[in-house]
């Protein structure tokens, strides 16, 4: 039995890197892997531990899906320093046949949050909620939103070994170059901090977040990736075609696809209750 060493941590995390992870992905799992270290103490690596921190995360009331994730962190971690025999298992989850009406992004509550923005003079903000929206990008990938992209009227994105592209519409493109002109930028990305650095996700989530007492919008339901879930709902309402929407969104699965078509639970008592089953 081992204690876990900085050195195995650092490894992870290069790792992590080696395997071209999502930046999003790689900050999660080291997030998600110091609250078992927090947890452990100066206890011994072992399998009753790590058994005994996923019955810690049950007893903490965690939803099963973000258990899982946590323990996808912690199992991947386990098997970068090869103690494979520590790896637990996932709960198992009935898929989900509607969305949490707590969480669901309407069309009228993301145009609220664009007026906010704009009533606030958040011009950066409402423009990258507005990109996000109009293609359906990871919050990961905005720094592929470049000058030279909007030029062309699409990005390349590269992720996972895998490059897609994205096309940027007529409209955002004219908006995102007059953006780019006020701001001097006449290279590289769009979003950046005022002194010139890529916009990290905790500044776009907090700054969102910030907007939900004008917009007057449940901040359960106000994060980056929810515009993303926006935009595929109304992409496929558009065309119906969920194998072209996984292509879009960059999905290797179209079981990955469906969870973002999910409908809430109010849509689908709707659906119930059109059956017509109870008189």
């Amino acid at each position: 039995m081992d204690r876990i060493s900085a050195h195995q941590l650092t490894t992870f995390a290069q790792q992590l890197r080696r395997e071209e992870r999502a930046p999003g992905t790689i900050e999660k799992y080291l997030r998600d892997l110091r609250l078992f270290l927090l947890w452990l103490g100066d206890t011994p690596l072992s399998k009753e531990c790590t058994a005994a921190w996923k019955e810690h995360l049950t007893a903490s009331r965690y939803a099963p899906a973000t258990i899982n994730s946590m323990l996808a962190a912690l199992n991947t971690f386990l098997r970068v320093i090869r103690r494979e025999d520590c790896r637990v298992k996932f709960l198992k989850v009935q898929r989900r046949l509607f969305r949490d009406e707590r969480r669901a992004l309407s069309r009228r509550e993301y145009e609220r949050l664009q007026s906010a923005a704009a009533a606030l003079g958040r011009e950066r903000l409402a423009l990258l909620m507005e990109t996000i929206t109009a293609t359906g990008i990871r919050v990961s990938e905005l720094h592929d939103i470049t000058v030279e992209a909007v030029r062309r009227g699409r990005s390349e994105i590269a992720l996972k070994g895998k490059i897609r592209t994205i096309l940027l519409p007529r409209k955002l493109c004219r908006k995102l170059m007059n953006y780019a002109r006020k701001q001097k930028i006449a290279s590289g990305e769009i979003f950046l901090t005022e002194s010139g650095k890529p916009l990290h996700r905790r500044q776009i989530w907090a700054e969102m977040k910030a907007l939900c007492k004008h917009a007057k919008v449940a901040e359960s339901k106000v994060f980056p990736h929810n515009l993303r879930h926006l935009f595929a709902e109304a992409f496929y309402r558009s065309c119906k075609d969920v194998v072209r929407l996984a292509d879009v969104l960059g999905h290797s699965s179209i079981e990955t696809t469906r969870i973002y078509l999910q409908t809430t639970g109010n849509e689908h008592r709707r659906t119930l209750e059109r059956l017509g089953f109870v008189t």
